[in-house]
């Protein structure tokens, strides 16, 4: 039997390990907030897919070495952080705390010559949110085969959310994991700025100081407990919700104070094919929003990756 393109992965089935890689996740990621060299957005303390977990980008600056990155290896079941000087040090992912695997990876890093201090060594948006990392025995489950489930999971959405990043010209960011949320996403920008009044945060500030158009996937929590893919406007132009969204599984559904699109993942693995549901449902949404918004929305399509107008033809493919 041929390998399911997108495979069950219920919330339920792994809920105990979520919670501990969630919160493993979120260490690593303030790491990444106090040693990057920042970006808009915040893209330099999210993470980037690989072909064996997840990785930070290249941390440390020219003047403040080492440069290293944090990488968690979901074959290894390992974080394997390395230096930009040959050094390497490796933090085991079983048989952890938080508590303990926070201490192991805070002495990893001073073995790597990384000096770094969390500004709130707390989770961040968490029911335990105000216990410190270094406090916190209650989460210590990892079950390596349901790991390594949940990133094939994860790698495969994120080739699709690949996909989808190709049909787009403008400022686009990487497909990237969230630590904050534990959601994969890709956000696609227009050039106008947003006004926000002075008492928004300034993690939101950053985030959405320009139009956004963000399409991705989380795993399901408390609020959504199921995998589901998702796709948001912000600002919420009006009448987003009047647009029809495909397929006719997708909905639209009030968040905070608009709306975001869903599609229940199990909606779309059981189709015939799976990658174009899920390209669908991110385009119907990019359409109604975008169009509502007065995006250039000619100008900013990209057909399979290629701007060039001569290259687009079909006459001409890409080169031998």
């Amino acid at each position: 039997m041929a390998e399911e393109v997108l495979p069950a992965i219920p919330l339920d089935s792994w809920r105990p390990t979520k919670e501990t890689l969630h919160r493993y996740a979120q260490i690593v990621g303030k790491v990444a907030l106090a040693k990057g060299i920042r970006r808009n957005h915040w893209w330099h303390t999210t993470y980037r897919l690989t072909a064996r977990g997840w990785t930070s980008v290249p941390l440390g600056t020219a003047t403040e070495g080492p440069v290293f990155t944090c990488a968690f290896d979901f074959f290894d079941h390992v974080l394997r952080l390395s230096n930009d000087r040959g050094t390497q040090e490796e933090v085991p992912l079983t048989g952890q705390s938080v508590a303990s695997f926070y201490t192991e990876t805070m002495s990893a890093l001073g073995n790597l010559g990384v000096d770094v201090v969390l500004a709130h060594p707390t989770p961040f948006d968490l029911p335990d949110h105000g216990r410190p990392f270094d406090q916190d025995d209650e989460h210590h489950a990892y079950d390596p085969a349901a790991a390594r489930h949940a990133f094939h999971v994860h790698s495969q959405v994120g080739r699709i959310l690949e996909r989808f990043s190709a049909t787009y010209s403008g400022k686009i960011s990487p497909v990237q994991l969230f630590w904050h949320t534990f959601d994969l996403a890709v956000q696609r920008f227009s050039d106008r700025k947003v006004r926000m009044p002075d008492s928004v945060d300034p993690v939101t500030r950053e985030a959405y100081s320009r139009e956004v158009i963000s399409a991705g996937f989380w795993f399901g929590d408390d609020k959504i407990p199921a995998p589901t893919f998702y796709s948001y406007t912000a600002p919420e132009p009006a009448g987003l919700t009047e647009r029809p969204l495909r397929p006719a599984e997708a909905r639209w559904v009030a968040s905070g104070s608009g709306h975001n699109a869903y599609l229940r993942y199990d909606d779309v693995r059981v189709r015939a094919d799976p990658v174009r549901a899920a390209l669908d449902f991110f385009q119907s949404q990019y359409e109604a929003g975008s169009s509502l918004a007065g995006w250039d929305v000619a100008g900013l399509a990209c057909h399979n990756g290629i701007t060039d107008p001569v290259l687009a033809s079909p006459r001409l493919g890409w080169p031998e």
